[in-house]
């Protein structure tokens, strides 16, 4: 088995942490669990943009139920204990839906860039059967990267303990406990990981430019103002996705610490999931509509 990290020895602090985390677990369950029921029942929703963010949030509700539930338990029975194989199939879900999430950002930064620098062709580029291609490859292609590194870093030989210095297990702090130089095949495939995310990075940024520029173009400043209500979210998701799991996985060694890595990994694997959905509903209409039919159906149904 391994130890992994301990937010608080105190038992109070525990029971804090299991609070505060079974807030946030709620808050993800019920954001993201309303986005997939209201693109699902209202056809208004149903479009290659909504089609993602129905991804996206099936994603989101996913990767923190990997993480969180079992640090929760961990603190309510006050125990630091996960099985080798728990561990791994840890590793291997939360590698690919961390992994696809980032594959479908990529691909809803290419719809709206198509959407807004090239809406004519939208219909034609943006099919349904094209989407659905879209998001199977994200899925697929997270699904294998999730399987190399997983087979990859428990293939390694560990002789430096059991203890490891996070929350969940990590590709990153296994590496740590193992021995001596036998580490060096996976660093490798992460260095080649992290290239191709910089490449989906670059082509994200790109897409952007060109958005931006067009938007600032539109003559009609509601055109304008529908274009960043439809834009802005998906940046500023991508912005808090990237910056913190990018800093966390290339942080240097030199200041890299216990505390700084816990902090990092609730900031990618724990806020995102539960923020994303109120990003995404707080300036877009046609979904505050929708989730407003939705709280208003279930309520008559209550009565």
């Amino acid at each position: 088995e391994f130890l992994l990290l301990a937010f608080a020895d105190m038992r109070e602090l525990q029971l804090l942490h299991f609070s505060l985390f079974l807030g946030i677990y709620l808050a993800a369950l019920l954001g993201n669990g309303l986005i997939i029921t209201a693109v699902a029942c209202d056809h208004h929703l149903h479009t290659p943009m909504y089609f993602f963010l129905f991804n996206l949030s099936l994603l989101d509700l996913s990767s923190i139920s990997v993480t969180v539930p079992k640090s929760m338990a961990n603190s309510l029975w006050d125990t630091r204990a996960i099985s080798y194989s728990g561990c791994a199939v840890q590793v291997f879900f939360f590698f690919f839906l961390f992994t696809a999430e980032f594959y479908l950002l990529t691909v809803m930064a290419y719809d709206r860039y198509v959407a807004i620098c090239k809406p004519l062709h939208y219909g034609t580029l943006m099919g349904s059967r094209t989407c659905v291609k879209m998001a199977a490859a994200a899925w697929a292609s997270g699904f294998l990267h999730a399987l190399i590194h997983t087979a990859n870093t428990f293939s390694i030989p560990l002789c430096q303990g059991n203890t490891v210095d996070q929350f969940f297990c990590e590709i990153p702090q296994i590496l740590k406990l193992s021995c001596s130089g036998t580490y060096l095949r996976e660093a490798g495939l992460i260095v080649v990981g992290a290239c191709l995310s910089l490449g989906c990075f670059i082509f994200i940024v790109l897409s952007y430019v060109q958005i931006f520029t067009a938007v600032l173009r539109m003559p009609s400043e509601q055109g304008r103002n529908k274009a960043f209500s439809t834009c802005l979210p998906h940046l500023a998701v991508v912005c808090l996705f990237i910056s913190t799991s990018f800093f966390a996985y290339l942080q240097p060694p030199s200041i890299s610490s216990p505390a700084l890595d816990l902090v990092l990994a609730v900031l990618y694997a724990v806020v995102p999931p539960a923020v994303n959905p109120l990003i995404y509903s707080m300036r877009n209409k046609e979904l505050k509509e929708a989730l407003k039919k939705l709280v208003q159906f279930v309520l008559f149904q209550q009565q």
